[in-house]
């Protein structure tokens, strides 16, 4: 029996299309898009389009978009970057306490170089305020990097704003964000962002793992990631995966396209779900509806969120304690948002897609009720 898949905020199934490109690209368009003759230059030319896909989706120019590995490659080289263009101005960095591990742990690699990192806590709702980034901000800060979507809240946090208050104080800084959660979720531009960096992903969109891109904003002067053959204007050498390449351009096409639909009915069916798993479970507490269209949090307090999670996979089912990432260690999201601990221990991550219905969330609403009725609550 096929299992009913609610976590698409830890990756997505990989789209038709963009597996058919995928596959032209290993078997009719597999010429090296550096090689002169036409099987190699019809690679470059599908490359170009590539990218101007995958531009177009974000809203900004192709000479702007860098392809990477993924999302935590891209993390790591807008944090590593923006402390090195900065490395004469000063040694301070802020971010938030909820952003990814790809963005926390390059801070804490920079801490223990001899940075300083201001790390903004959240609120109850998992938001951290703009006016606590003013307050922490410095002339000697040189990178604000704050995600645009949290993986597991669904909070979506104010990047703009943040922008906004670098150019209203005449900050140098540089502002990253880690926009894998955000993109085809909800509508932004880098540039209505005010952004100098930002990252995505291609597994969290249809495409394949192992794909993702950073936006660099035009005029910011880069040094490589990695150096030899002189591949994405000598920033990013070596033989472009132009497999992964194809099926990001084409899940970023579709992706597009759908934006405003998807997500509109991903709103309701998050309203919905919410409305079914709080009627099905009494007790069960909403630790954050979420503002994107696509991840909730809830809690069964008292009913470990591992043991949960194992259950209704058991069942057929496929949601989250939370981030992937953690691999069954306790979450430093939910800790920074203060909330108790049997809230806490309780967790669980809902995010859907476009393809879940109202029936699947009948399905899991009902699978929660029973669990409290199977499981023995912690200390019991």
């Amino acid at each position: 029996m096929e299992p009913i898949y609610f976590d698409h905020a830890a990756t997505t199934r990989v789209l038709p299309e963009a597996a058919q490109a995928a596959l032209r690209a290993m078997t009719e368009e597999y010429g090296n898009p550096s090689s002169l003759y036409a099987l190699g230059t019809r690679a470059a030319k599908a490359l170009a389009a590539h990218r101007e896909a995958v531009a177009q989706a974000l809203g900004c120019q192709a000479g702007e978009v860098i392809f990477t590995s993924g999302g935590t490659e891209g993390d790591n080289w807008a944090i590593s970057l923006a402390a090195h263009l900065g490395r004469h101005r000063g040694k301070h960095i802020i971010t938030t306490a909820v952003e990814h591990a790809a963005v926390l742990e390059p801070c804490k690699a920079l801490e223990a170089q001899g940075y300083q990192v201001t790390y903004l806590t959240p609120g109850p709702d998992g938001r951290v305020k703009v006016a606590d980034l003013e307050a922490a901000l410095r002339p000697d800060t040189v990178l604000v990097s704050m995600m645009l979507v949290n993986n597991e809240t669904g909070a979506i946090q104010p990047v703009k704003e943040a922008g906004q208050v670098l150019r209203r104080c005449r900050s140098q800084a540089l502002l990253h964000t880690d926009a894998i959660q955000g993109f085809l979720k909800i509508p932004f531009t880098p540039k209505a962002l005010g952004v100098d960096l930002l990252t995505v992903s291609g597994h969290k969109i249809g495409a394949m793992k192992g794909s993702g891109a950073l936006y660099l904003r035009a005029g910011l002067r880069a040094v490589p990631l990695l150096r030899g053959g002189g591949q994405e204007k000598g920033l990013r050498s070596g033989t472009e995966p132009t497999p992964q390449i194809a099926a990001l351009a084409a899940a970023c096409t579709l992706g597009k396209a759908a934006l405003e639909d998807h997500q509109t009915y991903l709103t309701h069916l998050k309203t919905y779900a919410l409305a079914a798993f709080q009627k099905a479970v009494p007790g069960l507490v909403v630790v954050a509806a979420g503002d994107a269209p696509h991840i909730c949090a809830i809690s069964l307090p008292g009913y470990p969120s591992q043991v949960v999670v194992r259950w209704l996979s058991d069942q057929g089912f496929c949601l989250s304690a939370g981030s992937a990432c953690h691999r069954g260690q306790a979450s430093h999201v939910y800790a920074a948002m203060g909330l108790s601990k049997p809230v806490r221990d309780g967790m669980l991550r809902v995010s859907f897609g476009p393809e879940n219905t109202q029936e699947e969330v009948d399905r899991l609403a009902q699978a929660l009720g029973t669990a409290t009725q199977v499981l023995l609550p912690a200390g019991r």
